[in-house]
């Protein structure tokens, strides 16, 4: 049966939070600040935290020097997955992919199904490696945030997760899906 496995040790993830947005601040910004707090509540290390415009070249910037930064091992990226005409980060990161996590989108979606109804449809959330750095690309809302940690990312990125997280495909802890 799928789930947390407490007799299991933690191995925590060096994660950094991306906020893609023209108007957000660190103050104003909740959903870069939602995904921090719940991370570190869950006993992983907020490696960065930036906010970069809605802009391709900012956010491949970014992002790839995050992918490069051998103290990363995973990126969550909010904000720009809308259907606005500012909203480019799927433009700027898909092409960055190595490969691309198919299976995210649809958890996420299943998620974020109950708890905004069709309106998930408006998000393009997806996932992916760029080298072994994982990249999760959120819509910037909040509650999409929240629906993305609690319901999906929370559990896979635990390596206590079981039969297997994505914490095992993490290079210093591949022997965890041994």
């Amino acid at each position: 049966m799928p789930g947390i496995n407490e007799q299991l040790p933690f191995h925590p993830l060096r994660i950094a939070v991306l906020t893609v947005s023209d108007t957000r601040t660190e103050e104003t910004d909740t959903s870069g600040g939602l995904l921090a707090g719940r991370l570190e509540a869950a006993g992983h290390e907020l490696a960065r935290r930036a906010i970069v415009p809605d802009e391709v070249a900012a956010i491949r910037a970014r992002v790839q020097a995050w992918a490069d930064d051998p103290d990363i091992d995973v990126v969550l990226a909010t904000g720009g997955t809308g259907f606005a005409p500012r909203d480019v980060t799927p433009e700027a990161v898909r092409p960055m992919l190595d490969r691309e996590m198919d299976g995210f989108a649809i958890v996420f979606h299943q998620a974020s199904l109950g708890t905004v109804g069709v309106s998930t449809l408006q998000s393009r959330a997806f996932a992916g490696q760029i080298g072994d750095t994982f990249i999760f690309c959120l819509p910037g809302s909040t509650g999409a945030c929240r629906d993305a940690w609690d319901l999906v990312l929370g559990l896979e990125l635990d390596s206590r997760y079981r039969p297997c997280s994505l914490a095992g495909q993490v290079p210093r802890l591949r022997h965890l899906c041994a």
